[in-house]
């Protein structure tokens, strides 16, 4: 066994984790937002002022990943000491979020080691959808991704406040709908969103500088985290995906995009990485888009867009089936056009698709993968994959639990 010395003495100097009721903060533990998000996973032990928070997530992320485990088990993965492990543990479960599960059956000598594991039942999460372009949706999930139930609200085209409202009477449901302590609320809102959960700017809800977050911590005193729908999508696909670098496309109301590189978030300087929407495809003009200009991604490839265009189609037409199919064609073209620079610059093996399968899955996906292959160089990308989301629908609701899971307790 390694000793102490060998290893280094785990640091447990900081700032104690602060807990209130049912409500439990935890720090974030790396360099600040504004600059470079912390990795979604902690992996080691950090500088003293980090060192109590960061191990109390170290802990929580090894039983969450791996389940029930000894306390000499988790001592052994984290590299921490018995000591430490024991103290930290106790502390885990006076606070509701450890438990132990009795003795483990082992044949080896000696008195069997006692399992503690995350106790999954003892919270849920509400998680809010506002990508979609006819309804808000939410749901309350557990704390391992399963839904438990779900409400929606059709929004009628309301912008503003009218739709500020609309989301609050939703988490208001959700929140009736549970008797389980709820560790928070997480948002995944179209538009620019800033890391203290501002919508600095969603043209299709009529938004600007909407403080969503703060109106929704003050109206249900619970902690709440709001981001961009694409930023929220791609959590929760990372955590299927096992790929540390992952592009994500959310097609919904409007289009965006969601990025994790060597394992964090990219938010970029102004908050508005992955706004690919806005970004105008060719010089041939195009379709005017809700932000003005013409010819933007989102007014080529958003789902009311296309299924204007769909349903405009004479279905008694000869021809009906191959215009459809001409018209997600050329969708999947534009898509491609925008994505292949990213893709080059960035090397990435994988891109995944999130919207209606529908639409997305056939001639687009086939365009876009052809215009992929055309537009980068085959021999750096010939292992790029194009694929639709294993989330389906649900992307935004898990990604905004993970939000939460990662915000409050340090994992995911």
């Amino acid at each position: 066994m390694t000793t102490e010395d060998q290893r280094g003495p785990d640091i447990e100097a900081g700032t104690p984790t602060p807990t209130s009721g049912d409500v439990l903060t935890v720090p974030f533990v790396d360099a600040p937002i504004f600059t470079r998000p912390r990795a979604l996973r902690p992996r080691g032990k950090v500088l003293p002022e980090h060192a109590r928070s960061h191990n109390r997530a170290l802990v929580l992320q090894t039983l969450y990943t791996s389940g029930a485990q000894s306390r000499a088990d988790v001592a052994r993965e984290t590299g921490l000491t018995r000591v430490t492990i024991s103290d930290l543990v106790a502390d885990l479960i006076a606070e509701g979020l450890v438990v132990e599960l009795g003795q483990r059956e082992d044949a080896r000598p000696g008195k069997p080691a006692t399992l503690i594991d995350v106790d999954r039942a003892a919270f849920h999460i509400v998680g809010i959808d506002l990508s979609e372009h006819q309804r808000f949706v939410g749901a309350v999930v557990d704390l391992d991704g399963g839904i438990v139930s779900r409400a929606e609200v059709a929004h009628d085209g309301a912008t503003g406040e009218a739709a500020v409202v609309l989301v609050t009477d939703l988490v208001r449901r959700l929140l009736a709908s549970t008797t389980t302590p709820v560790l928070g609320i997480g948002v995944g809102s179209p538009g620019v969103v800033d890391p203290l959960g501002v919508v600095r700017s969603a043209p299709n809800l009529g938004w600007t500088d909407v403080a969503l977050q703060a109106r929704l911590q003050a109206e249900f005193a619970l902690p709440v985290h709001v981001a961009n729908d694409a930023n929220v999508a791609v959590l929760a696909e990372h955590g299927s995906s096992h790929q540390d670098d992952l592009l994500l496309v959310k097609i919904g109301h409007g289009v965006g995009a969601g990025l994790i590189i060597g394992g964090r978030p990219v938010i970029g300087g102004g908050f508005a990485a992955g706004e690919i929407g806005h970004v105008v495809v060719g010089t041939d003009g195009g379709p005017r888009c809700a932000c003005g200009k013409y010819g933007c991604l989102e007014a080529w490839l958003a789902v009311p867009r296309l299924t204007a265009q769909l349903d405009a189609l004479d279905p008694d037409a000869p021809d009906a089936a191959s215009a459809r199919d001409d018209i997600l064609r050329e969708a999947g073209r534009r898509l491609g056009i925008v994505l292949a620079p990213v893709v080059g610059a960035l090397n990435l093996s994988e891109v995944v698709l999130s919207g209606p399968a529908e639409l997305l899955d056939g001639p687009l996906h086939a365009a876009t993968v052809d215009t992929l292959r055309m537009r980068t160089m085959a021999e750096h990308n010939r292992d790029l994959r194009l694929r639709m989301t294993e989330q389906a629908e649900d992307v935004v609701l898990r990604g905004a639990a993970v939000m939460v899971l990662s915000g409050q307790l340090g994992v995911s």
